[in-house]
């Protein structure tokens, strides 16, 4: 059985943590919940740029002490901002946990954001969206979503833009620090050969004398807007293929039937369109299906990658797809299959304690409480085949699909009629 307690320290933190007495290291994390949806046009990006500058130095250490304190201890230090929350994290040997607790609490709590710090990490970040818009797989995925949430904080990257990024200075970065930074806001989740009394009285240590601070507000839920977008250039060889519809929230309770519809569409190499598209007719060597989730909203999205003579004809194919999802119920061995996959995939997925402390942290930002891997199960095994054509039909319609493709378009245009499922 799971070991996993939770406990909310007074200040507002929340603590919560799974022993693992199989195992010998320890994954610990501090979660903030504030990411990209949190800053105003003008602060695109800062939440990624803060989460830079906290390894630039603090008050006890340097950027060069930093790294020489993880790797004293064998640790891996690692950090990411999402569009609503951001995460510091290290995975340790169990001996090491009350000096690892203590380097990442430094980093939190005590970032020093010199302006020559600032200044440099400016031009990193820069070097950084450029390298986005060199890659054009992640460059097509960016547009979307720039078109599909146009006018929200949901639809702009979370790398910010150049303008935005060479604005920051120290007095903007020390005010959103201060804003968001805040005990309300953190989660703490530890996972690994623990016991909760010690990651509990580590956390009130370096913690619990702060004061609450404010909650991130969650703002306005961002609402879809099905464009189609094309996007000439010349110098790659392949078009990009990015479409989109709907999807819900990541609490809905309709998600599980969501997660068995993308499995089939393109979550794996049986996936429909994995074999129709690359296997039987080798037009692509990338093509699969995703759901991007969050508190309020959520899009189903296809990729595809394929040579410009041949956008029309995956196009076509991408939305008989959709097309087949409504109009038929799936087989009871593919429904199967789906089912078996997610599940397999799921559980293989939380096999390391660092994915442990991230399940932790995401359940316990999105639902409150700790779901155990045979609830997850239930609810899978549960799904059924009309549930799976509902949702289809609920969200695969033509006048919500986005789409944007990116490359040597030749003169193809796809049109809303072309969309129709």
């Amino acid at each position: 059985m799971p070991q996993v307690i939770k406990e909310v320290l007074d200040n507002g933190i929340t603590l919560i943590t799974e022993a693992m007495p199989a195992v010998r290291s320890v994954a610990l994390g501090i979660w903030l919940r504030v990411g990209s949806r949190h800053e105003s046009q003008a602060e695109n990006g800062i939440s990624h740029f803060l989460e830079h500058m906290v390894f630039k130095g603090t008050t006890h250490r340097t950027a060069e002490e930093i790294a020489r304190a993880a790797d004293a201890i064998g640790g891996h230090l690692d950090a990411f901002t999402a569009k609503e929350c951001t995460s510091f994290s290290i995975k340790v040997l169990d001996e090491h946990v009350p000096r690892a607790f203590e380097i990442l609490a430094d980093l939190v709590k005590n970032p020093l954001l010199r302006p020559e710090d600032i200044a440099k990490e400016s031009k990193v970040i820069q070097e950084e969206i450029k390298m986005v818009e060199d890659t054009p797989d992640d460059l097509v995925h960016e547009i979307f979503t720039q078109n599909y949430w146009r006018g929200h904080a949901l639809g702009r990257p979370i790398l910010g833009t150049r303008r935005t990024v060479g604005s920051f200075n120290r007095p903007r970065l020390r005010a959103y620090f201060r804003r968001f930074y805040t005990p309300r806001n953190m989660i703490i989740a530890a996972a690994g050969h623990l016991q909760h009394g010690q990651i509990a009285e580590l956390a009130y240590k370096e913690f619990g004398h702060l004061p609450a601070g404010k909650a991130a507000p969650p703002g306005a839920a961002p609402v879809a807007h099905p464009v189609i977008r094309h996007h000439h250039k010349k110098n790659l060889e392949q078009v990009h293929i990015c479409l989109g519809t709907p999807a819900y929230p990541h609490a809905h309770e309709k998600r599980f039937a969501c997660y068995v519809l993308n499995t089939v569409l393109g979550g794996g190499m049986s996936s429909r369109l994995f074999q129709n598209i690359r296997e039987k007719r080798g037009l692509a060597y990338a093509v699969f299906s995703g759901l991007s989730t969050f508190s309020d909203a959520g899009c189903l999205s296809v990729y595809a990658a394929t040579a410009p003579q041949n956008v029309r004809q995956v196009v076509d194919l991408i939305v008989a797809e959709l097309a087949r999802l409504k109009a038929e119920p799936l087989g009871e061995p593919e429904l199967q299959r789906a089912k078996d996959y997610l599940k397999g995939s799921t559980l293989l997925g939380l096999e390391s304690t660092m994915s442990r402390m991230s399940n932790l942290a995401r359940q316990e930002m999105y639902f409150g409480r700790y779901i155990s891997l045979d609830e997850i199960g239930r609810q899978v095994d549960a799904v059924t085949a009309a549930d799976v054509q509902s949702v289809a039909r609920e969200l695969l319609q033509s006048d919500r699909i986005a789409l944007t493709v990116l490359g040597p378009l030749n003169g193809t245009r796809i049109r809303r009629q072309d969309l129709a499922c």
